[in-house]
């Protein structure tokens, strides 16, 4: 396993839609090995392969609730309900936040490592991090979905509320 360099919003590899894994192979395991070494270093709720310069549809997400890390391999929305709104940042976008609406509840169905398919629910910071890693795979970034970034204080101020 090794540390991989996060490429940051600019890098064109962030807007490229990314191929579907259909090698299930040493080679997918180093990557999924690696953004999960990766994001325990940055300290994010989730990496995608893009973010690290490769364009393959897999990324890992940590349920920050119970520190489990998911591998997501091939993922697609299935099911989605309600809706969330509050600040959302990015391992690609350091230092910045803004405001993104998203799914209160959301249902991913996914191929593992080994390409067996499982499915995988989330609520709310969850559901915000899976949404947040699959639109990685399909070019885009939060930034898309805000008006503006938040301000240190108005960062502050929703931490605080959420407790």
């Amino acid at each position: 396993m090794a540390l991989r360099r996060i490429v940051e919003q600019g890098d064109v590899c962030l807007t490229k839609v990314c191929r579907p894994v259909t090698d299930f192979n040493r080679r997918l395991w180093l990557l999924l090995d690696d953004l999960r070494e990766t994001l325990a270093d940055a300290g994010g709720a989730g990496l995608a392969a893009p973010q690290v310069g490769v364009l393959r549809r897999a990324y890992v997400a940590m349920d920050l609730d119970t520190e489990e890390m998911f591998e997501l391999v091939n993922p697609v929305i299935v099911e989605q309900r309600g809706e969330q709104r509050g600040p959302e940042g990015c391992l690609s976008v350091p230092g910045k936040w803004g405001l993104v609406t998203r799914p209160e509840y959301v249902r991913v169905r996914a191929q593992d490592r080994h390409g067996q398919w499982y499915e995988l629910e989330g609520r709310d910071l969850m559901a915000r991090t899976l949404c947040h890693e699959l639109e990685h795979l399909d070019g885009h970034l939060y930034t898309e979905h805000i008006d503006r970034f938040l301000t240190e204080e108005e960062l502050e101020e929703y931490r605080e509320q959420e407790g």
